[in-house]
């Protein structure tokens, strides 16, 4: 049987322009109470402070590593990057704009180790631009199926712990799928192959959210989300249904969002 000390979880941090935020995020792991994991940040050419405050990062504790994109790749190149680079079992997300919780790995770990599933994620927990918190959390269900995420994304992915050669290996990496969300095609592929997703229901991970992920082109949204289905093997009747399901549940989502305090 596997211990906790026989586990080392890559995190994987790509950062662009994020100066006003990334150090934080970056604190909010080297703090956690689960130590066997390495950080790795990967700037995507940053033209603000970002490269001088992670260097600075770097200086004060190993297990940081960063690499450097020359041009700017765009988020899922350069978390791959990463990945190529890492030396994990698992692997879990960060964006340069969320928060984790100190316990968010330690908690994963134990519920892995209990449960024997391959995808851990948590419930999820808000603040606006300026850090004030929201009162609503997306709760995690204790598992999640194929027929019930296609209803609704739960799988945040700066909550997202995963098995590294089970993420490979259903991430949509070619160009031909830019116009999908990858990261939602990836947890329904796997799930659809019959690998086990269970969630932690506490809001171990912080969001940051910004007018722009309020007031986003909804209209491309939708398509990403359409093509997603179609892209999982999907026909075009349950794609629909799916898609009212979905949408369902993101306007309810963006209502409680709305509401501060």
């Amino acid at each position: 049987m596997e211990t906790e000390r026989s586990y080392k979880v890559s995190v994987i941090l790509p950062a662009y322009n994020a100066e006003k935020t990334i150090e934080e995020a970056v604190n909010s792991v080297l703090s956690q109470t689960y130590d066997n994991f390495e950080l790795i940040i990967i700037d995507d050419a940053s033209t603000d402070g970002t490269r001088d405050i992670i260097r600075n990062l770097e200086k004060k504790d190993s297990r940081i590593k960063i690499i450097y994109n020359e041009t700017n790749k765009g988020v899922l190149k350069t978390r791959l990057k990463g990945i190529q680079e890492s030396f994990g079992k698992w692997i879990a997300f960060l964006d340069s704009d969320d928060i984790w919780a100190e316990d968010k790995l330690a908690k994963q770990v134990k519920l892995q180790q209990e449960t024997a599933s391959h995808l851990v994620f948590t419930g999820s927990g808000y603040i606006d631009r300026n850090g004030v918190p929201l009162s609503w959390v997306l709760h995690a269900p204790s598992e999640v199926t194929y027929r019930q995420l296609l209803k609704q994304n739960v799988i945040s992915n700066s909550s997202v712990m995963v098995m590294k050669d089970v993420f490979l290996h259903y991430t949509p990496i070619s160009e031909d799928h830019r116009d999908i969300h990858e990261d939602f095609a990836c947890w329904l592929l796997l799930l659809k192959d019959g690998y086990k997703a269970c969630g932690v229901d506490e809001p171990l991970v912080t969001y940051r959210i910004s007018s722009d992920s309020m007031t986003g082109n909804k209209f491309h949204s939708a398509s990403l989300n359409w093509y997603t289905y179609r892209f999982v093997g999907l026909n075009a009747l349950k794609a629909a249904f799916y898609m009212i399901c979905y949408t369902f549940n993101g306007m309810a989502k963006y209502n409680h969002l709305k509401q501060k305090g």
